[in-house]
């Protein structure tokens, strides 16, 4: 399953309104780190479909949201559930923790 891009349109139904666990990375283009990640939340994405719908959102497009979340570092990605944001990745993060973050919230 392909990671779902978000605008701030869309975030509310993608994210808030999910019925199931969503993974949201706040990114930018220019942002080397976020391109570091960006593979690992592919896999993510292929491999745990079942479980997590992962979604990326650019901060630059959509400074409300990222203002909203408190995203003041990039990547930062924040896992909701329920609509609630219940976890928070800053930073390159391993792939194997993002993993076991999301099978905790289910």
């Amino acid at each position: 399953m392909a990671v779902t891009v978000l605008t701030s349109d869309t975030f509310e139904q993608e994210v808030l309104k999910a019925d199931k666990v969503v993974l949201v990375d706040f990114y930018a283009d220019w942002c080397g780190p976020c391109k570091m990640m960006a593979p690992s939340l592919d896999e993510i994405s292929d491999e745990q479909a079942d479980i997590v719908k992962v979604c990326k959102i650019n901060v630059d497009d959509c400074p409300d949201v990222a203002r909203q979340y408190r995203v003041m570092s990039i990547p930062n990605m924040v896992l909701f559930k329920d609509g609630e944001a219940v976890n928070r990745f800053v930073g390159v993060t391993d792939k194997a923790d993002i993993v076991e973050a999301v099978k905790a919230e289910l």
